[in-house]
């Protein structure tokens, strides 16, 4: 196994010690993480929201010493995933290059930490989003919903995702992506396409129009899944 592999396989495991250290940036090329943490402002939400909550009695709440959330933020190539992650920060979107491996960011948001992994959405390395599934408690699925071509293959990606049992405590949010682009299909409509009325009825999910453009719609569905999340997990002081 190559040094690259052997990268893959493993830094989704690993905590953020050994990534600030370099550890990954030195063995994974390709493999860019940030580190910050800040506030950041909020944007008008948008009005389309769907959503779901299953039953809290499978997602016993425990108490931990620190109120970090590891989220995990995946979908196809181009949908918008780093610049929802910039947008929320409060960062310049104006030049974006695609995600070929990974980007961290830690954001502080209300009283918690959230640990946001970006993972590159390219055919070619979708086989290693299983190396990040460890210890999410919220998972958010980003759908560009102009590119009505890809919704098949952005569907049949996220039913595997589901399966995956290490996923299966996590919260879901679905962002319907460019909702700002005439012909984008209306988060009602990605629901159905989706199929996401057939999603395990124990999974708290939801789905929210957004644009990244403009930052409609983020902090809505961002605090759901914050709420959702600390919900499940948090003790109440």
């Amino acid at each position: 196994m190559g040094q690259l592999e052997y990268a893959w396989a493993y830094a989704g495991r690993l905590g953020f010690a050994w990534a600030s250290m370099g550890w990954i940036g030195s063995t994974c090329p390709v493999a860019a993480c940030w580190f910050e943490s800040t506030r950041f402002g909020r944007f008008p939400s948008f009005p389309w929201v769907i959503d779901f909550h299953g039953s809290s009695k499978y997602y016993p709440k425990i108490k931990r010493k620190e109120k970090e959330m590891r989220i995990l933020m995946v979908g196809l190539d181009n949908s918008g995933k780093t610049t929802i992650v910039l947008k929320i920060n409060g960062e310049d979107t104006s030049i974006i290059s695609p995600t070929l491996g990974f980007n961290i960011k830690t954001i502080k948001y209300q009283k918690y930490l959230l640990n946001i992994w970006d993972v590159g959405g390219q055919k070619t390395i979708r086989s290693y989003w299983r190396n990040y599934f460890e210890q999410t408690d919220g998972l958010v699925w980003v759908v560009d919903s102009s590119d009505i071509r890809r919704l098949d293959d952005c569907r049949m990606e996220l039913v595997n995702l589901l399966k995956e049992e290490r996923l299966s405590g996590a919260s879901l949010l679905v962002l319907a992506n460019k909702q700002d682009i005439q012909g984008a299909l209306k988060p009602t409509e990605i629901a159905e396409v989706l199929n996401l009325s057939s999603t395990d009825k124990t999974r708290h999910w939801r789905i929210v129009g957004c644009s990244a453009y403009t930052g409609e719609g983020l902090f809505q569905g961002l605090d759901w899944l914050v709420q959702d999340i600390a919900s499940r997990i948090y003790l109440i002081d």
